[in-house]
């Protein structure tokens, strides 16, 4: 690939992973408005996770069927289910629980490390090396956050942590080792196929908890328009149609490079949450995103970045034949 249009790849990688990410930034104001809150209850957690999933698995299944999409080859199908088991299950149940207690301006502050947290399964799950200076933000970063939630805690007179503030550094977990399954999978399958697989692969378990968690008609009848708008937000765009921009931005810009543009996350979420759901922006949330947003950005400027349209782990990767028809 010559160097212009490597250059001209990368930058169209850049601008995707901003479409994936403002997309993205609907999730935690959607999912609230789905699941409602302890005082408000709307669709439970358990059901709007298995929905939206359910919801983008029955889309990916005409995606690849009128696509004519073969099979992943075996050498796909661990990276496969590391991304449904972050991106599928971890994440959008640990949200959802989380967002019954917490406001989605908070739950944004918290997921501001994520960029951090992606970076560092990259590192840790493809065998990249990192400098110092990386893991020392990415340490004051996890510290900024670990200090938010307590002072939010000591403020609503609680000691300690919130168990919705566990909820959501699992999220982060969870999110940051599917995001990076899912991008290492993105050159052999394309991002369409990737998110779409994973969805697929959800199905038998999605679809049998949707009619288990389905509400009951005298909940049903409580249950508002807007619960169903972000229900089928979180399934067609969060859990589905983001990907296929965010996977691509992942791709063709580089892992570690891309993963930046999630600085804009947090505070797009806080503006979303004031229209949407009516919270308000405090000074304490606006000033704990800022400085994690800060270590991320420094965070990313030490970092040792890959060569856009590269593997994430630095090595060619295994070569697979991809199967007649089948563009990446």
């Amino acid at each position: 690939m010559s160097a212009q249009r490597q250059a001209r790849r990368q930058r169209i990688g850049f601008w995707l992973g901003v479409l994936g990410v403002a997309l993205f930034a609907i999730t935690l104001p959607a999912t609230r408005l789905a699941t409602g809150t302890d005082a408000e209850p709307q669709l439970s957690p358990g059901f709007v996770t298995a929905a939206r999933a359910a919801l983008a698995g029955l889309l990916s299944l005409a995606f690849l069927l009128l696509t004519r999409s073969p099979w992943p080859a075996r050498a796909h199908w661990r990276w496969l289910l590391l991304a449904v088991g972050g991106n599928l299950i971890g994440f959008p149940l640990l949200v959802a629980l989380a967002l019954r207690s917490v406001t989605a301006v908070h739950g944004a502050v918290v997921l501001a490390v994520l960029p951090l947290a992606t970076a560092a399964a990259a590192a840790l799950l493809l065998g990249q090396r990192e400098r110092l200076g990386f893991w020392l933000c990415a340490l004051v970063g996890a510290a900024l956050v670990v200090l938010y939630a307590w002072l939010r805690a000591q403020a609503a007179g609680g000691f300690g942590f919130a168990a919705a503030d566990l909820l959501l550094l699992g999220a982060v977990l969870a999110a940051a080792i599917g995001y990076v399954a899912g991008a290492q999978l993105t050159p052999q399958l394309g991002a369409e196929r990737v998110i779409c697989w994973m969805c697929v692969l959800g199905l038998p378990l999605s679809l049998p908890l949707v009619a288990w968690w389905w509400p009951e008609a005298q909940t049903m009848a409580q249950v508002r328009a807007p619960a169903w708008a972000g229900l089928v937000y979180v399934g067609a765009v969060s859990m589905w149609s983001g990907f296929f921009a965010w996977f691509r931005g992942l791709d063709w810009g580089g892992a570690l490079r891309v993963s930046q543009v999630l600085l804009l996350q947090p505070f797009l979420t806080m503006l979303f949450a004031v229209p949407l759901l009516g919270e308000r922006l405090d000074a304490l949330s606006l000033a704990f995103a800022a400085a994690v947003v800060l270590t991320v950005f420094v965070g990313r400027r030490l970092s040792r970045p890959t060569q856009a349209g590269a593997p994430l782990n630095g090595r060619e990767p295994q070569t697979l034949s991809p199967p007649k028809g089948q563009q990446p």
